[in-house]
């Protein structure tokens, strides 16, 4: 079970791997393994190639009995009263709080399919525009006036209320200036796509809530994680050819960051080799239980709290994660006590 001193949230798998018959019990079958691992929640993200991620969610919560659906919003998908009439209907209908990933960009041609041609910077003002109706909205019964930039509401009213017990987490994407300045005014936690953690200056001391998107695989033997690690995510050349080709058309600043990172000494658990085929968009952490905890201990002892796993091919993947983070924290806070 993974330490309640941090929030541990898995990935749903993508629609897109698999056929329509079988989707939905690849849905529920990891959602209960999360959950049976003591996750807190379960990213489901959103593109145009995938199926709703408010409907995926529904199943999660009818599948399990606590886990808490990380719904990614787009604002350019629907309007913020139906993000927030969302959480309030599954907090009326099912009593579960949900915690929501605001999303200001995604891929570049899903994006100018839409007609959605706001600069980067631009569209984490209307995030936190977005973000503030939301809030606002689930925060009581009082009618909502807001006039703004992007969004404009004239006694705008939810219905049912949401209790105060089942306010969504909220969390941003932190790679970025305009980025970590939306989720410090919105109050949300900055997630990020991490660099090595030794890398100097990545202390995020701005007071804020910070946490990481990663993957993991590790084993009691280190030479165990990298076999099975890559075994799974085998060098791919047109992966590599479409990730160059990603890299180029994308104005992500997360996205950036990763593909101009050198690869590591060879003993090094921080991995690139997933995004750099595109297998994944998070760098992994690999290796024995004892170097990958060294790696999370400097996350933690960094300030980062919240971590958001890759989607998980079994359930003992998830056992194993939690190994390493119980070492790793009980690392972070002996040394801690101790300096």
């Amino acid at each position: 079970m993974f330490d309640p001193r941090i929030e541990v949230f898995s990935t749903c798998p993508p629609s897109s791997g698999f056929d329509a018959g079988s989707y939905l019990h690849e849905v529920v079958r990891v959602a209960r393994w999360s959950e049976g691992a003591g996750c807190r929640g379960i990213l489901v993200y959103s593109d145009n190639s995938l199926v709703d991620p408010w409907l995926v969610s529904q199943v999660i919560i009818e599948s399990t009995r606590s886990l808490c659906p990380l719904v990614a919003v787009q604002p350019v998908y629907m309007h913020p009263y139906s993000v927030a009439r969302m959480a309030a209907s599954f907090g009326h209908l099912h009593g579960r709080r949900i915690y929501l990933n605001m999303v200001a960009g995604g891929f570049k041609n899903d994006l100018t399919a839409l007609n959605d041609t706001t600069p980067h910077d631009s569209r984490y003002q209307r995030l936190i525009e977005y973000t503030t109706i939301i809030q606002r909205l689930l925060s009581g019964p009082t009618p909502l006036t807001f006039d703004g930039e992007f969004y404009k509401v004239d006694r705008l009213k939810l219905t049912p209320t949401l209790p105060p017990s089942l306010f969504p987490g909220i969390f941003v994407s932190g790679s970025s200036d305009a980025g970590r300045a939306a989720a410090r005014v919105i109050g949300a936690t900055a997630i990020e796509y991490p660099k090595p953690a030794e890398t100097p200056g990545e202390r995020p001391a701005d007071g804020m809530e910070h946490g990481i998107r990663v993957g993991i695989i590790t084993r009691a033997e280190e030479a165990d994680a990298w076999d099975l690690a890559r075994a799974r995510f085998p060098e791919d050349r047109r992966g590599q050819l479409t990730r160059q080709l990603a890299t180029k058309v994308s104005d992500s600043v997360w996205h950036g960051q990763l593909a101009r990172i050198a690869t590591g000494p060879e003993e090094s658990p921080y991995w690139l080799v997933p995004f750099q085929n595109y297998k994944t968009m998070c760098p992994y952490l690999v290796g024995g239980y004892e170097r990958v905890s060294e790696e999370l201990g400097r996350y933690a002892a960094l300030g980062y709290r919240s971590f958001i796993l890759d989607v998980p091919v079994a359930p003992d993947e998830l056992h194993h994660a939690s190994l390493a983070f119980e070492r790793a924290l009980d690392r972070c806070l002996n040394r801690s006590q101790t300096g």
